[in-house]
């Protein structure tokens, strides 16, 4: 994304939040929190905003979700 994203440029990502499923569809799942998620970014991206959500599956589970808003400085 450092060299894909332009200055100023916004990014976002969602993935599973740290308190959502430790598997899915057979395969190991690796949580995020919006801070470590945005560590994953590196310095080059700075967090505007972070909402959890959770979804309800057609199987009436739940999967808890992160979204980070991002902009590259």
């Amino acid at each position: 994304m450092l060299q894909t994203v332009r200055k100023g440029g916004h990014v976002i990502v969602a993935t599973f939040a740290c308190d959502g499923p430790d598997h899915c569809s057979g395969l190991d799942m690796v949580c995020y929190s919006p801070e470590n998620l945005h560590d994953e970014f590196g310095e080059g991206f700075g967090i505007v905003d972070s909402t959890h959500e959770t979804h309800h599956t057609p199987f009436g589970t739940e999967q808890k979700f992160i979204y980070c808003y991002c902009r590259k400085s």
